[in-house]
């Protein structure tokens, strides 16, 4: 099995801090993605910018404490893309891809930090412009022929089920219309599948990946289903489990958990 994991940390030293080292390592994952990790590389110690055992590679922000990607994989990469090519939103670390061969071929696994449109219009404006790019790119990773996944905090809940209070969300950034219908064109045009959403397609509770620090949100489960494992067909047809993991808190994010029926090349 090929076991990925996604999750917004938060700040990697504070995730850290929290024991999520110690969490991984009893995981038996093959492929970490992280979002949000709010440091620069040179201001990191080594066991957490590229801990014992993996091959790690980081994509952080320009900006301090802010954004950056990150990826630890097992087995060895047959290559790395990091950015969109895009300078806007390279200078923020929202995007880094391993190339990884496997037994049925090539497959591309991204780590993605969508920008969050909640702190202003002009972050909004932002988070629509990073759409209006990734859309095309999406279309032609799946033109690639390749299989890829898609991990990430993608800052949008697409169906009323992804969230508790959908109702009074709907004027909301992670929410809009908008938003919405985007992530249906990845589905419903280029053909993208929402792996969690094909294992379980009727969770409300128990798919929610993020709470807001606000009031009891993560005590009484107010929350959003913002991180998502999405897939190419060949590759969402041999996930086997999706699970988010809410026992321990490293973050105000939980990490989702895919098992795919799949070996690495190692």
């Amino acid at each position: 099995m090929l076991r990925v994991i996604t999750l917004n940390l938060n700040g990697i030293r504070s995730a850290a801090s929290k024991g999520f080292y110690e969490w991984l390592a009893d995981q038996h994952a093959d492929l970490v993605c992280l979002q949000e990790i709010k440091a620069q590389e040179a201001d990191l110690a080594e066991n957490l910018r590229s801990p014992a055992g993996w091959h790690a590679r980081l994509h952080c922000a320009e900006k301090k404490g802010y954004s950056g990607v990150g990826v630890f994989s097992r087995a060895q990469p047959a290559g790395w893309v990091e950015g969109l090519g895009q300078a806007e939103f390279d200078a923020e670390g929202r995007y880094l891809q391993i190339d990884l061969q496997t037994a049925i071929g090539p497959l591309s696994v991204i780590s993605l930090y969508l920008p969050s449109g909640s702190s202003s219009e002009e972050r909004q404006a932002a988070k629509f412009r990073f759409m209006d790019v990734f859309l095309p790119h999406m279309a032609a990773l799946r033109a690639s022929g390749r299989e890829v996944i898609v991990c990430g905090d993608w800052n949008i809940a697409h169906r009323e089920a992804d969230l508790k209070n959908w109702k009074s969300n709907q004027k909301n950034s992670g929410f809009l219309p908008e938003e919405r219908a985007w992530l249906s064109r990845l589905f419903d045009e280029q053909g993208w599948v929402d792996v969690y959403r094909r294992l379980h397609p009727d969770t409300t509770d128990a798919c929610y990946t993020w709470w807001s620090n606000r009031g009891q949100a993560w005590a009484k489960n107010v929350g959003w289903r913002l991180d998502y494992q999405i897939a190419t067909p060949g590759i969402a047809a041999l996930a086997r489990t999706a699970s988010v993991f809410k026992d321990q808190r490293f973050s105000d994010h939980a990490p989702l958990t895919v098992d795919y029926e799949l070996a690495l090349q190692v």
